[in-house]
């Protein structure tokens, strides 16, 4: 029972059975759930922060339990670290202000950060590439997807400052 349990998470409902683009799928859903969360449900971000910190806390055992059901140790199917990671930008862009957000504007920067999130998940630039190819087991698969996450975050605040310039 606790196996199936954990399949279903690792696969997050079965989008990681997707043969094409599974990542980019189980991202997309990531945005639209949590956008619905922030600004249609109106769900308080400390109970998204709670519900977010025990899903990867979980993740985590759960793709430990999971990997050796795959053939790679970093298999397709596994998108739960593309839903955290995708999390993560989403999450800190929703608290970054404390103001409300613009219905479009807030849709326009989902956007910008989903395509971030699938461009540095896909490229894996340094120190993304070290963390994939050197730890083969639960962790490096959650945490190449965790840098991206940040990466996203990072790329956006030198954005905001380049900006502030002009």
């Amino acid at each position: 029972m606790i196996n199936k349990i954990n399949l279903i998470l690792v696969t997050f409902f079965g989008i990681g059975k997707i043969k094409f683009a599974s990542g980019t799928w189980a991202s997309l859903v990531t945005c639209v759930l949590l956008f619905v969360a922030f600004h249609i449900l109106s769900i308080s971000s400390n109970l998204i922060l709670l519900f977010l910190l025990i899903m990867l806390i979980y993740s985590l055992i759960a793709v430990s339990a999971c990997l050796n059901k795959f053939d790679t140790s970093d298999p397709k199917e596994i998108v739960i670290d593309e839903v955290i990671g995708q999390s993560i930008p989403l999450y800190l862009y929703e608290i970054s202000h404390n103001v409300e957000k613009i219905f479009s504007k807030s849709l326009l920067f989902y956007l910008i950060i989903f395509v971030l999130f699938r461009t540095f998940d896909i490229l894996k630039p340094f120190p993304i590439n070290y963390f994939d190819r050197k730890y083969k087991n639960a962790f490096g698969v959650m945490f190449d997807d965790i840098l991206a996450g940040f990466y996203v975050v990072a790329t956006l605040i030198l954005i905001m400052i380049v900006k502030s310039f002009f």
